[in-house]
Formats: structure tokens, sequence, C-alpha cells
């Protein structure tokens, strides 16, 4: 969707949201929500697998104007294309003790699951420090070396580091919901008349809650990238 406004919005200042209360991360979502609803955004799109789990349903009961796109993490593909492998999920501890998540892993289990809560993770790769997230990487994984051939990233920070999980875990198959966001954000856009069609409209904005040029920065980067 190239001839369509953006307005991301980087909430640092209150990061990781996987180790705050249900009642605070809903106080925040609805907080950036007013933000984006001034802007007058015509989609949301929820990029956080925390986030997604504990707030989507209150956000789409309270602001039914507006269409809401949640991300969760990719864990029906394992069930769909590679049932039988063992597999790794990479998530946030909100993310894995969510009810959403747990209806479905439950659903979808393929009794080769292991669930690791990457504390801390996140924090690791918003500071951008390559010999911190190898650390972590390496002292986090190295146990699941050739024990695992599916590796999901149920954080939307991971993918980021997909090469130093490579390092550790060896040849695995990753899975990441981000692109089926997109695609359902496209489909939900075109479904609503929503699409813009003119190219000289389109813009990308970064916003960071806690004004870090070197975030806006690195932003810039990853998506050049």
């Amino acid at each position: 969707m190239p001839n369509e406004t953006y307005i991301y919005y980087s909430d640092s200042k209150h990061n990781p949201y996987g180790d705050k209360t249900d009642k605070e991360i809903l106080a925040l979502c609805e907080n950036i929500v007013e933000f984006f609803i001034k802007e007058n955004c015509k989609a949301i799109v929820i990029a956080c697998n925390t986030a997604s789990a504990k707030a989507v349903q209150y956000l789409r009961k309270k602001y039914q104007n507006i269409p809401f796109i949640a991300i969760e993490p990719a864990y029906k593909m394992v069930y769909d294309y590679a049932y039988d492998e063992p597999t790794l999920v990479m998530a946030t501890k909100g993310t894995i003790e969510s009810e959403k998540f747990n209806l479905l892993y439950h659903t979808y289990d393929n009794h080769k699951t292991v669930l690791l809560p990457c504390v801390g993770l996140a924090d690791v790769i918003e500071e951008g420090n390559k010999e911190k997230i190898k650390q972590y990487v390496k002292h986090h994984l190295e146990q699941y070396k050739g024990k695992v051939k599916n590796v999901v990233l149920g954080c939307t920070h991971y993918p980021l580091i997909k090469k130093e999980i490579s390092e550790v875990l060896g040849d695995v198959q990753f899975f990441n919901g981000a692109p089926y966001l997109a695609k359902h954000l496209k489909e939900i856009l075109e479904e609503n008349n929503l699409t813009n069609n003119n190219n000289q409209d389109k813009s990308i904005q970064f916003i960071d809650s806690s004004n870090n040029e070197q975030k806006k920065k690195r932003f810039f980067e990853i998506l050049e990238n």
C-alpha cells in the first residue's frame, strides 16, 4: 500500500508492555488510540502482540467506528505448514500468559512446543547494541540448539534479530505473523472503500513517546532496508 499515509507510534517510554498489568496496558493503548483519532486515522494496526492480546477486544468495543487490525503470534501457521516439527515460541511474558494466546495455543498445540517468555529481549533490541543482543540470544537459546525446527516470533521486535537467532539455533524455520497482518489490513481498507489512490498524499511519520532521536534514526534505517 505505497500510497497510504502512515503514522508509526513507538511507545518506548512505557515499553515493554509484556511486564505490565492488564489495567496499565488498557490505559496506555487507549491514550494512543485517542491520539490516532485526533490525527484522523482511518484504521489502526496494533503491532504489539501483548497489546493485541490484552486490549483489542476492549478497544473494538469502545471505538466501533474505526477498524482495528491486531497482530497475534503465528502459532497456527505451524499447525498448517509444519505440524510434526518441534517448535519454540518466543514471546513476551504478557503474551504467553494472555487468554487470547492460550486459546490459540491449546487449539493448535502440536505437543512438541516449548513456550519461552523472553523477558527483556524487546528492550535489548530497542537499545540496538549488537553485542548485548548476541549475548542474550546465546544465553537463552543455546539449550534449544538442534532440538527445534520451528521458531515462532511472537513479538514484532524479534524478526529484526533473525540472523542472531539462526547463529545460535542453526537451520530453523521462522514463523512471523506480520506479512499476513499487512494483507489483512489491505483487505479491510478495500472492503470499506478506504484505500488511497493519490500518490501525492503519501507519507510516513514516526513518533516516539520518549522523544528519542536515535530511535527515530534507527526506524528509518530499518525501513529503508
